[in-house]
């Protein structure tokens, strides 16, 4: 299970329409960059958060197979776009419009990841909350950790074969 620096607040941070939160990771997931709206926003200082895990934003409220879809879409080479409940330093919450992607050498090897985020459309959040609430509530069901993440997945899986679309167009489709 994944300990949280800080308890959620309830409150929720805005940034700005026009604002890009961007930031870079190795391989492993630890930051390697952030812009100025990323540390901002994230309430964090450039001292802290480089060289840590990109899982210190991470929000109880999201589901973890989210998560795997993600890194098993970067990590086999391919971007992903997904809305995302980040928390930041003291507790309090921000959603993003995420589109992250592999970064490649001239050789075509992945050796780092990049994430351009925006500022959601509340109607959008609105739609996509429901349902990560019931990806959490199958993962707790299913005591967590793999097994967990394991059968959230495969209901979104069959959510998304319900509507005959990938996670990408599902996402676009709100």
């Amino acid at each position: 299970m994944t300990k949280y620096a800080f308890t959620p607040t309830g409150r929720e941070r805005k940034f700005g329409i026009d604002e890009i939160i961007v930031s870079k990771t190795d391989l492993k997931g630890r930051i390697t960059y952030g812009n100025d709206v990323f540390g901002r926003v994230a309430s964090y200082a450039e001292s802290e958060y480089l060289g840590a895990p990109h899982s210190i934003l991470r929000h109880p409220d999201m589901p973890r197979c989210v998560f795997k879809l993600l890194w098993d879409s970067i990590e086999s080479g391919k971007e992903i776009f997904a809305y995302v409940k980040n928390m930041a330093k003291g507790g309090d919450h921000y959603w993003v419009f995420a589109h992250v992607t592999p970064t490649f050498d001239a050789g075509g090897k992945i050796v780092s990841y990049h994430s351009n985020r925006r500022c959601p459309d509340p109607a959008q959040i609105a739609k996509i909350e429901p349902i990560y609430r019931q990806l959490l509530e199958i993962e707790a069901k299913s005591g967590g950790g793999k097994e967990g993440i394991a059968k959230a997945s495969e209901h979104l899986g069959s959510v998304l074969k319900g509507v005959g679309a990938s996670y990408d167009e599902f996402i676009f489709s709100f």
